[in-house]
């Protein structure tokens, strides 16, 4: 049976530059404390881009990669937990913002936070598998400044904007294994709530103010069991040995949670690609964006194998390993 591979990769990173010494005018933190927490320097900020400008940059920068012609898309699917709006979908005014709203093209949004990329790669792939889709395109988009409470400084100094694509079709080489996975989380330990909703009865508001929340403590114990599980699965699937792989791509959250599972796992820190300390958490966009600038540097040949891998709300998890 054949597969499905990624034959392009794009980035798209918000406009605004915002350091960490930034942060320090709006809330009581300072460099030092935020890198020696998370390995961030920096983040992107969005202006006056929206998560569907940031997509169709990204899309169009895999296409260019990749000498890929839009019309030849026949399925998109946008990751993401900062849609613009919950209808139109993301995906669909991307489809319209490309150039291709009249041809037969499956378009929707999906949620699985940080592992929103993953999760619509496997969904592209098993559409392809069946021939139900021959060219998809995926992106991971987010514009999270706008979710967060930035007087909350184990929130707001982590986050920020961007977007990732991949571009999909079928292949007699490519993904070799994948795996997503999901609990409940009913302790709410990463949350971010829809938008007040009013009751026509109460006039009363029925959710929180909306932004994000996190338990910073229990996601990086989940963290930790996600990364090493969703890789161990991929790896036992396609029967194959760490030894194998050329690099691990986690989702970009937090370089101590990455070191903590190169321990755990016993293996070189430098096994996994990391470039958070740039861009900080850009949640379902930070994998797209962390292979495509492993592309821009030439570090990936074709043949290497490589795992990708992401956790996020939900709880959510899981991994793509890939032949390139």
């Amino acid at each position: 049976m054949k597969t499905s591979k990624i034959i392009a990769v794009g980035k798209a990173l918000a406009q605004k530059t915002v350091t960490n010494d930034d942060l320090s005018a709006l809330v009581d933190t300072n460099d030092q404390w935020i890198k020696s927490r998370t390995g961030i320097e920096q983040r992107r900020i969005s202006v006056d881009e929206s998560t569907t400008d940031l997509a169709y940059r990204a899309s169009l920068d895999a296409m260019k990669n990749g000498n890929i012609d839009p019309n030849t898309i026949d399925m998109i699917i946008v990751a993401t937990i900062s849609p613009d709006s919950f209808m139109p979908s993301t995906a669909s005014m991307l489809q319209y913002k490309l150039g291709i709203n009249d041809r037969h093209v499956m378009a929707f949004d999906l949620n699985a936070a940080c592992t929103g990329l993953i999760y619509g790669i496997q969904t592209a792939h098993k559409f392809i598998q069946t021939k139900t889709a021959k060219r998809a395109l995926v992106v991971g988009a987010e514009t999270l400044s706008r979710t967060l409470n930035w007087e909350d400084r184990s929130t707001c100094v982590l986050f920020g904007d961007g977007a990732g694509a991949v571009v999909l079709e079928t292949s007699d080489t490519g993904i070799i294994s994948d795996y997503t996975n999901s609990r409940g989380d009913v302790d709410m330990n990463l949350a971010l709530p829809a938008l007040p909703l009013r009751s026509p009865f109460t006039g009363e508001n029925t959710c929180l103010p909306s932004w994000m929340s996190m338990n910073g403590a229990e996601i990086f114990k989940f963290a930790t069991f996600a990364v090493k599980d969703s890789v161990d699965y991929v790896l036992n699937q396609a029967d194959l040995d760490i030894s194998d792989i050329k690099y691990i791509v986690p989702h970009q959250a937090n370089e101590r949670i990455i070191a903590k599972v190169a321990k755990v796992m016993g293996l070189p820190k430098d096994k996994f690609f990391i470039n958070l300390m740039e861009h900080g958490n850009t949640s379902s966009a930070s994998i797209g964006i962390a292979l495509a600038e492993m592309m821009e540097r030439g570090l990936v040949a074709a043949g290497d194998k490589v795992i990708l891998t992401g956790f996020g709300g939900g709880l959510t998890w899981g991994a793509i390993l890939h032949e390139f």
